[in-house]
């Protein structure tokens, strides 16, 4: 039987993240960012730069460590390599959080739900099962 039940059983209750999920939880991180460069960087003070920085430190630092940016964490999702569903290394997510910066590959995905991002490094945001 290979139906999407058998293959959610196989998968440990974690299904591909749909598209509405993945943006709250980049729209949390990035408002997160915000808030933070915005208290304390000044618009002189290249106040774009260093949110992009905060930015791109969460969500590296976070999913390198925990599996799952700020966003991601409070959307019940979590980034793996996929389809082993293991933890993506290092380079892998500097690479993918890189691309998400880029925004393009980020917003770019295939039927499967999974963006470019994740394609070129091997990785998929799932969604813990409840």
């Amino acid at each position: 039987m290979t139906g999407s039940g058998s293959q959610e059983g196989r998968r440990g209750g974690l299904i591909v993240a749909r598209a509405g999920r993945r943006f709250v939880a980049i729209t949390i991180d990035w408002l997160m960012s915000w808030a933070v460069g915005s208290i304390f960087f000044d618009q002189d003070q290249g106040r774009p730069f260093w949110i992009a920085l905060v930015f791109f430190l969460q969500i590296f630092i976070l999913t390198a460590t925990t599996g799952a940016s700020a966003g991601q964490r409070l959307m019940n999702l979590r980034v793996l390599r996929y389809p082993e569903l293991e933890p993506l290394g290092i380079g892998s997510t500097l690479l993918r959080t890189i691309l998400i910066l880029l925004v393009v590959p980020a917003v770019v995905y295939d039927n499967d739900g999974r963006g470019l991002h994740d394609r070129i490094v091997g990785s998929a945001v799932m969604q813990v099962k409840r």
